[in-house]
């Protein structure tokens, strides 16, 4: 008998498990919305796991082009061969496809989206003529950080509208605790000081940092914490200096890294 794989650790937060789950039932795609370092990508593999499909991720930048998503011929040994792109593998094998940051693709790249995201459900590949129609297991899943999106970095509305849509944000404090416990084995008190701490960093208003200290981060910080570092220091590397360049802005962030966890070397 073949083993289930593990599911991942992911700590609900409201109702985005059966949002998902029921977008994934009724074959709607969805738009993922949330800050860096949130839980986006933990929470589709987790329903990846959970509704046992396989999960094809892509990591979306500028010079994501439509063939690198649908495909494109290869030559080799004298021939030329037809090689499937994650989207068109993901449609053949019925899996979840999930394409991260979506808008750092280009516009022309996202189009090719539209016929999979509306009632049609398929993925025309030009180059052979062929037209996939997704199997009702196939999902189609997109996110994008809200706090960067600018008029040359935003969704079009035709590809927006498209899609449900779930808003996703930093768990609340007792959650984000019982997600660094979860992640790291790092003691109550360790945890409860590191998410204290972001809840500080995110409420800085005077620094032009463009981002903030995320879930993602105080994991990093309470691994280093469980390998035998300091919790200052551990916040220093993992945090701060993860966070900026900047000589007085690390400083000060320093500072109130000091006044929440001590000044313990």
């Amino acid at each position: 008998m073949q083993q289930m794989a593990t599911i991942p650790f992911y700590a609900k937060q409201g109702g985005e498990c059966e949002l998902f789950e029921h977008a994934w039932k009724k074959q709607l795609p969805l738009l993922i919305k949330g800050p860096t370092g949130c839980g986006k990508t933990r929470f589709v593999e987790h329903m990846a796991a959970r509704l046992e499909r396989p999960l094809i991720t892509v990591s979306c930048h500028d010079d994501l082009s439509a063939a690198d998503l649908v495909g494109r011929f290869l030559i080799g040994n004298g021939n030329t061969v037809w090689s499937d792109g994650p989207l068109a593998r993901a449609v053949r094998n019925g899996a979840i496809c999930y394409l991260d940051e979506v808008v750092e693709a280009r516009k022309d790249t996202t189009v090719v989206l539209h016929p999979l995201a509306d009632d049609r459900r398929i993925l025309p590949i030009e180059r052979t003529g062929e037209q996939l129609a997704a199997p009702p297991e196939f999902m189609l899943v997109i996110s994008y950080n809200p706090g960067y999106q600018n008029l040359l970095k935003g969704l079009k509305p035709s590809t927006r509208q498209r899609f449900l849509a779930l808003n996703m944000a930093y768990p609340v404090a007792e959650v984000e605790q019982a997600i660094v416990q979860a992640e790291t084995g790092v003691s109550t008190q360790c945890a409860k000081q590191l998410v204290q701490l972001a809840r500080s960093f995110r409420c800085l208003t005077e620094f032009d940092l463009e981002e903030t200290a995320s879930t993602r981060l105080l994991v990093s910080a309470a691994h280093l914490v469980t390998s035998g570092l300091s919790l200052r220091l551990a916040c220093q590397a993992a945090i701060v200096d993860a966070l900026t360049d900047d000589a007085a802005t690390a400083e000060a962030l320093g500072e109130v890294v000091r006044a929440v966890v001590g000044d313990a070397p």
